[in-house]
């Protein structure tokens, strides 16, 4: 399964990258700049990017994991937000196994727990993607992760597609990097860490994590003014839930430790449904979203709890009598 692209926001890791070194690469840097946050951009014009750049430094022998280890959460985006948002290192995996796809646009990790051990995978990118481009991607990855986790501990072992590295010097710069054993010439890209480490609290310390939140936040106070502390707990359960797929009145019951039916009931008493609930909840947060543009209605779709834009458009056209594209650009459907 080809890795079709990557976002303008990950190309950023480039320029701060160059900043490091203090390289001018004037082309380079103009081409970076022109690439919006929210942009696609081609797998191919990604390592070709990281290819120009890293020709620069032929004296530095593994130039990706220096790249990978600058990554912050603006070069993420939204996966990079939701990922903070939750509340252990294992509920992280599951959300970056969801909306992974918001990254490379396409699902492509998979994920293998036993009683030992985790370990995440990749299949080998069709057509092969050169060395810097994994490097950059798993060095990225365990520093994010590590940064939102308090005496973290080093992965188990990391394994690359590519073939081994010819200098004993850059195999053992890749060890001390990871911290664990690398392995080179495997049939997928892995990494595995201690199962313990899916319990570790994650941080929750980034201030954009916090504007996103906040965002969400102000559409739930509008979809309902003035809500009573139960409605308003309602609501707290469906903002951590939607991110995660449809919600469920039963999994909302859960996290307020009651049954499905007292929910119901209580709902009942209110004035209120489960679906009516839901659905201005989900119209209110999709106003808020459609203000960001560095959200694609792809990203909101997902964020709402749809699993295809297509449901989301139908859904909003149900609210509204318009498209979210219009309501976007302050157009209304004849």
């Amino acid at each position: 399964m080809p890795i079709k692209r990557v976002t303008g926001a990950w190309t950023h890791l480039l320029g701060d990258w160059l900043d490091a070194e203090a390289l001018p690469a004037a082309r380079l840097r103009a081409e970076l700049a022109a690439l919006a946050d929210d942009e696609v951009v081609a797998m191919e014009t990604w390592q070709s990017l990281l290819e120009r750049a890293t020709a620069m430094r032929p004296a530095v022998l593994a130039p990706g994991l220096e790249i990978g280890a600058l990554v912050e959460p603006r070069h993420v985006g939204v996966l990079g937000y939701l990922v903070l948002a939750s509340d252990t290192v294992g509920e992280a995996l599951l959300v970056y196994r969801r909306y992974e796809r918001l990254f490379y646009g396409i699902d492509l990790a998979e994920i293998e727990i036993d009683a030992q051990e985790v370990e995440i995978r990749w299949p080998p990118s069709v057509p092969a993607v050169s060395q810097v481009v994994d490097d950059v991607a798993i060095a990225a990855l365990v520093t994010f992760i590590a940064r939102q986790v308090n005496a973290a501990p080093a992965p188990s072992r990391i394994s690359f597609v590519h073939t081994p590295p010819a200098d004993p010097a850059t195999q053992l710069l890749y060890e001390n990097f990871f911290g664990c054993p690398v392995d080179f010439g495997d049939v997928c890209t892995r990494v595995r860490f201690p199962a313990s480490y899916l319990m570790k609290p994650m941080a929750h310390a980034d201030p954009g994590l916090r504007a996103l939140l906040d965002r969400q936040a102000q559409a739930l106070l509008l979809a309902q003014p003035d809500p009573d502390a139960f409605e308003r707990a309602v609501q707290e359960s469906l903002l951590k839930l939607l991110p995660e797929g449809a919600p469920t009145i039963s999994r909302v019951a859960q996290a307020l430790h009651m049954s499905s039916r007292t929910l119901q009931r209580r709902l009942d008493a209110a004035g209120e449904t489960w679906q009516s609930l839901l659905d201005r909840t989900r119209e209110h947060l999709a106003r808020q979203y459609l203000l960001d543009r560095s959200l694609s209605l792809s990203d909101i779709a997902l964020l709402l709890g749809y699993s295809e834009q297509s449901a989301f458009n139908r859904a909003f056209r149900r609210w509204t009598d318009e498209t979210p594209a219009r309501a976007r650009r302050g157009e209304r459907d004849a």
